[in-house]
């Protein structure tokens, strides 16, 4: 067998969060990272600024949201590295408080990249995580906030351990099938469309972990999602306490957990502290 360089790869790249967590990578990866985003000119730019800080990252087009984005990106992976050892799926959008755009517009939109485009990397892009892979799902406390506003029977529902990947989408549905007809509050959701689908991305990180644990446990994969707190990005604006560098600290230390460590695994993790929720 070919020996590969190591490669990590890091989803919605070219600035705020992602960024910082390249950046990072760049400094302490033993190996390749390559820095995605869904404009190639932007990814480009995002790359040389790296370069010009003395880095050398490598760039993919991916937009998550295209299907056959992630699958051309899959075959990059397979063809140049083997497969792919650190994932962090970044990739996001978040509607602005004072947005106009309809809720469920923004339900439909916010799930479609947040929970379902997310999804779709993981279903194509976990197959081809190496033994020792690490997965990190960027979420969000927002995702447990929205929780704690469902009614008890949605919260039960989430929280169920034995929730299928099946049944946590047509919930994932149902919230903006919900909202299309103006119900979504009388069937027990919350009024956050962005929370909703972090709760989906925390939940789902959960279900693939324990899927790992059941097929492929001897190659001690850990997969979590993470909270990088309220940074000052483009996405929250101004109102954020943290920089990026300080928000990707916690996805940067999930992404470098030793080959040798066992958890945390399937897990919601902030600040570098497993979350209950």
């Amino acid at each position: 067998m070919p020996s590969y360089t190591r490669v990590a790869l890091v989803t919605g790249a070219n600035k705020g969060i992602g960024f910082a967590i390249a950046r990072d990578l760049c400094r302490q990866f033993p190996g390749d990272v390559v820095l995605t985003a869904r404009d190639v000119e932007r990814g480009r730019a995002a790359v040389q600024q790296l370069q010009a800080e003395g880095l050398s990252p490598r760039f993919h087009q991916l937009d998550i949201d295209d299907l056959q984005s992630i699958r051309a990106l899959r075959a990059f992976l397979r063809r140049e590295y083997g497969g792919l050892n650190v994932l962090v799926n970044n990739a996001g959008i978040a509607f602005k408080i004072d947005d106009p755009t309809p809720f469920d517009i923004q339900a439909e939109m916010t799930l479609k990249t947040n929970f379902f485009a997310t999804r779709n990397v993981c279903s194509e892009l976990l197959p081809i995580v190496k033994p020792h892979g690490r997965v990190v799902n960027v979420s969000s406390l927002q995702g447990s906030k929205a929780l704690e506003n469902c009614s008890e029977d949605l919260q039960e529902k989430f929280r169920c351990k034995t929730l299928t990947e099946e049944d946590l989408v047509e919930l994932m549905k149902k919230f903006v099938e919900d909202t299309k007809n103006e119900v979504h509050e009388r069937e027990g959701w919350p009024n956050s469309a962005y929370g909703v689908s972090k709760l989906g991305v925390t939940v789902l990180s959960r279900i693939l972990a324990q899927r790992l644990d059941e097929k492929r446990q001897a190659d001690r994969i850990l997969l979590n999602a993470c909270c990088p707190g309220w940074v000052k990005t483009d996405m929250v604006g101004a109102h954020g306490s943290r920089t990026v560098e300080e928000g990707a600290e916690t996805p940067v230390y999930l992404a470098l957990l030793p080959p040798d460590a066992t958890g945390p695994h399937g897990q919601l993790v902030r600040d570098k502290v497993v979350q209950t929720w």
